[in-house]
């Protein structure tokens, strides 16, 4: 019997506040469509959300391209350093300094004729000058360096590399 009176307890209190709610909507006039679900952003989340995407660009942006040029220097440098190892390998072996990078390519001292990450070309700056091995006073490849006019983030030209 209890069960029974509070089922209608329950019922009673479910009534009385459907018909408060009522009342409410009737005494203030609320159209029925506030009380619906909204589904979407309204235009100023998506304003605050732009604004919070711009700000983290903003910051990641410099940071990656530091990297990106850290990156190319460093790649420069082992290019440089490979070359001029070719290069002082070449002539110990040969007995002569060679005459270009395209014959250090042809001896198979190198692979390929590197590319040059700043101008991001196949071109380098060969210093010619007297070969020490020579009996005849010959010119030869003594070094290389990068044909950039650029500096790095030191002040240092790459050309001085």
């Amino acid at each position: 019997m209890t069960g029974k009176i509070n089922a209608e307890c329950r019922m009673q209190n479910a009534e009385s506040k459907a018909r408060r709610y009522l009342d409410r909507v009737l005494k203030f006039r609320i159209p029925p469509s506030a009380f619906r679900i909204q589904k979407g952003f309204s235009l100023l989340e998506l304003m605050i959300a732009m604004f919070i995407l711009i700000i983290l660009i903003s910051v990641a942006l410099p940071t990656y391209q530091r990297s990106v040029q850290h990156a190319r220097e460093t790649v420069l440098k082992e290019n440089l350093w490979q070359m001029r190892r070719s290069i002082d390998q070449f002539s110990a072996d040969k007995g002569k300094a060679p005459q270009s990078i395209d014959e250090l390519v042809e001896a198979k001292y190198l692979r390929e004729k590197p590319i040059d990450p700043i101008t991001e070309k196949h071109e380098w700056k060969e210093i010619m000058g007297e070969d020490p091995s020579s009996p005849d006073a010959e010119q030869g490849l003594q070094n290389v360096k990068s044909t950039s006019d650029e500096k790095d983030a030191e002040g240092k030209a790459y050309e001085e590399y």
